[in-house]
């Protein structure tokens, strides 16, 4: 057998294991949350806030929306239905001084995202253009098209409309399990959206990476 036989069984059985382990590492069901996520509009698209509607301070003429559903993260998660129309949804309210105009979508989700018990009061998501002080946030814009609003002890939006009527972001054990198949594809946001690859994938691939170098600088050390 070659040296360069020998390095390339190193690296196929090192890989093999890795990826056994990582498979028996692997949980067999990973935590989902049921929760309103909020969302601000990019260029005429939805995008996943980086902050809370409590500190996040849009501008006049932006657009935020509020989606219920059962997500295991934020790039799981479910974006409004409706699209980020400022100008149609605030084609009624001109602008004045000293307050900002900002449209307010709120998709209240799908029955099998309610929790048990509760069906979504509206079957379609709900449209408003919230004026508000040019200081204001989107939990202000929120509360100005709907109430009445729930939040948490560390200002986690709970409700909205009443909406769930308990709970707050609980976790639900049967969700699907992202980690359990990182090692063979990326999830379905990822390829949706075109982002990148998983970081199991990305950890797994640099292991993978780590232990083939780790041959090859073997096989030229016995050289």
């Amino acid at each position: 057998m070659t040296r360069r036989s020998t390095a390339a069984g190193a690296l196929a059985t090192g890989a093999a294991g890795l990826l056994l382990a990582l498979g028996a590492a692997a949980p067999a069901h990973a935590a989902g949350y049921r929760y309103w996520s909020f969302w601000e509009s990019d260029a005429g698209k939805w995008t996943y806030a980086t902050q809370g509607p409590a500190t996040a301070r849009p501008a006049d003429g932006d657009a935020i929306g509020f989606r219920f559903a059962l997500s295991e993260d934020s790039a799981d998660a479910t974006r409004p239905t409706a699209a980020p129309d400022f100008a149609a949804i605030c084609a009624d309210v001109g602008k004045t001084a000293g307050t900002k105009r900002i449209a307010v979508v709120v998709d209240f989700g799908t029955p099998k995202d309610a929790p048990a018990g509760e069906t979504p009061p509206k079957t379609a998501p709900t449209t408003g253009c919230a004026r508000v002080a040019e200081n204001g946030t989107g939990a202000d814009a929120l509360a100005a098209v709907a109430t009445p609003l729930r939040y948490d002890s560390s200002a986690m939006l709970c409700a909205i409309a009443g909406y769930p009527k308990q709970g707050c972001g609980e976790a639900v054990a049967d969700a699907p399990d992202v980690t359990a198949t990182a090692a063979t594809s990326a999830p379905k946001a990822a390829e949706e959206d075109g982002g990148g690859p998983s970081l199991g994938l990305l950890v797994g691939g640099g292991a993978v990476l780590a232990l083939g170098a780790a041959a090859v600088w073997k096989s030229r050390r016995r050289a």
